[in-house]
């Protein structure tokens, strides 16, 4: 087994960051897609429908990203060192 979930979150042998990244994004387009009803509703204001986003679909693609460790190709980019 390369890969399991554990309290929602998927981790890899590894430590890969790769699988847990992709299932949050997986779990933000379902957060999206169950919200879409709501977010295009005229009768809904545009603040309104911001805040339902951020508070549902970002939230829950953020969740547990601080504990993610960087990969040392991603750190070099961000340090400007190759």
């Amino acid at each position: 087994m390369d890969k399991f979930c554990y309290l929602g979150d998927m981790l890899s042998v590894d430590g890969d960051p790769d699988a847990a990244v992709e299932t949050r994004i997986r779990i933000g387009w379902n957060e999206f897609r169950q919200l879409v009803p709501l977010l295009t509703n005229k009768d809904i204001l545009l603040i309104v429908g911001g805040r339902l986003y951020s508070s549902c679909v970002q939230s829950s693609m953020l969740h547990g990203s601080d504990t993610w460790p960087i990969k040392r190709e991603i750190s070099w980019h961000f340090n400007g060192q190759r």
